[in-house]
């Protein structure tokens, strides 16, 4: 049985007092107690989850963070208004007041830190945590895509299928590539072909996708400056939508996100490897200024794999690599996912090829190259949603595993998210298998498994309906380590 990672978010409060008083179990105290329908909610402003100052090369090294005690902000409210409850309570803590304790026979926990990333989910079985993940998504306002949907009348219902809608929201946790920043400030990065940028109350349409987390680790977060990345942070925290992969200084970049589901913890990392340039237009976090986490090699988006393993049960990695339109996987894509199943990833979810790549398996992991569009644009892509199933119990007793993978067919066409008919899913599923490695397709279900036989017919050619060239680059650019954290 895998032991499992931030133990003490389960202890009572009688096991909690021996414990060390250390960042991790400084969120014991951070709970949501629901009383006759009533919601106690504890906001912790504390000190980082992870000490990353060690996760740094020496020549990076960062100045030692200041352990500090937890600021501790309870909240009376009903759910459907927890912003203003949340704003009246902080203003009422912060000036000495004190809050009416409220008591109850049962108490259900609730855990919500946009600070240290710590949040906890309801599944609809407490035995399994469905997770679904798509690809690409854009909101720029100036994209036919979103004139479409302010001409089916700025609703989602319009212009994602239905069926499709059900599975993204009803997943425990269902997860989207957030490819653009919100903000109303800043300028286009100068010479960029694309700078993707929407305005803040568009994040609402992350709410009517069922979106529970996004990553910011892509090439389109910092289209408008570090101000417009840091009002997409903003505005994300604000809208309580948590988000992996960047960060307003280099610690927040490489902070997991953690789920505590079932009494057990699911760790998020996310990284870039595009631009792959030395002096890339999407700028890398430092310790003073904004930015993405970066992949260009492995070290950085490793040591955070490892981190996030050492404190959850199973960890997933949703990297943004390769290049466009083609769906041949390229040497440095495999190189980077075997070193980061090396560092503790149990699943490797990619994009930003905007088609579909392959599905394989490293050392059992599960490896799906990139997820393509999801809804971005007015282009006819295959795409789909990857499900992953894992058992939290065995025999009874709590443990993880994957229990099941499948692949939900989809096509974007018209500015829509469609879903599609057998024959047309058959169709994309046998292309999904051709293009494939060690994994068998099912075209009748979409599960996947892994396999001893290397199903690829690609034989070198890109294959992919998108493709604009046929050989994609295959060489990453060496460029020294200094000049990467420029």
């Amino acid at each position: 049985m895998i032991k499992s990672g931030l133990d003490g978010l389960g202890l009572t409060s009688k096991q909690r007092k021996g414990r060390k008083n250390t960042p991790m179990n400084n969120f014991n105290r951070n709970k949501l107690n629901i009383v006759n329908k009533r919601v106690i909610v504890t906001i912790l402003f504390s000190s980082l989850l992870l000490s990353l100052t060690g996760c740094l090369k020496k020549d990076t090294q960062v100045a030692d963070m200041v352990e500090m005690e937890p600021k501790v902000i309870t909240i009376s409210t009903d759910r459907g208004d927890y912003q203003r409850a949340y704003e009246e309570a902080a203003e009422k803590t912060l000036n000495g007041s004190e809050e009416d304790e409220m008591t109850a026979d049962t108490v259900e926990e609730f855990i919500y830190d946009d600070v240290n990333k710590i949040y906890s989910k309801e599944t609809v079985s407490p035995e399994e945590v469905v997770l679904r993940f798509v690809g690409d998504v854009c909101f720029y306002d100036d994209f036919s895509l979103m004139s479409s949907y302010r001409d089916r009348g700025s609703d989602i219902n319009n212009c994602i299928d239905a069926s499709l809608l059900d599975l993204m929201r009803g997943a425990d946790i269902f997860m989207l590539n957030n490819e653009f920043c919100y903000s109303d400030r800043g300028a286009p990065i100068e010479g960029k072909k694309y700078a993707f940028r929407s305005k803040p109350s568009n994040v609402s349409i992350l709410h009517d996708m069922g979106a529970d987390i996004v990553s910011l680790a892509n090439n389109h977060a910092y289209d408008w400056g570090p101000d417009a990345l840091m009002d997409s942070i903003d505005i994300l925290n604000d809208a309580k939508v948590p988000f992996v992969g960047a960060g307003k200084d280099i610690y927040e970049a490489m902070r997991p996100v953690y789920f505590k589901v079932n009494g057990k913890v699911i760790s998020y990392v996310s990284a870039t490897q595009i631009e792959r340039l030395g002096n890339p237009d999407t700028k890398e976090a430092t310790e003073t200024s904004p930015g993405v986490l970066r992949t260009l090699n492995s070290a950085k988006a490793c040591q955070v794999i490892s981190e996030a393993k050492a404190n959850s049960d199973f960890c997933i990695m949703y990297v943004h690599w390769g290049s466009e339109n083609t769906d041949l996987v390229e040497v440095s894509q495999r190189d980077l996912a075997q070193d980061y199943v090396n560092a503790g990833a149990d699943l490797i979810i990619g994009d930003h090829s905007h088609c579909l790549q392959g599905i394989d398996y490293i050392d059992d992991v599960p490896v799906f190259y990139s997820m393509s569009n999801y809804w971005f644009n007015s282009k006819t892509v295959d795409t789909g949603i990857a499900e992953v199933v894992l058992s939290t119990t065995r025999d009874g007793i709590q443990d993880i595993s994957i229990k099941s993978i499948r692949f939900i067919p989809a096509i974007q066409r018209g500015c829509r998210t469609n879903a599609v008919d057998s024959g047309e899913s058959e169709r994309i599923l046998a292309y999904l298998q051709g293009i494939s490695n060690y994994a068998e397709v099912d075209t009748s279900t979409g599960e996947i498994r892994k396999s001893d036989t290397n199903h690829n017919t690609q034989g070198g050619m890109n294959t992919s309906p998108t493709k604009k060239v046929e050989e994609p680059i295959t060489e990453v650019i060496e460029v020294p380590e200094q000049q990467m954290a420029e």
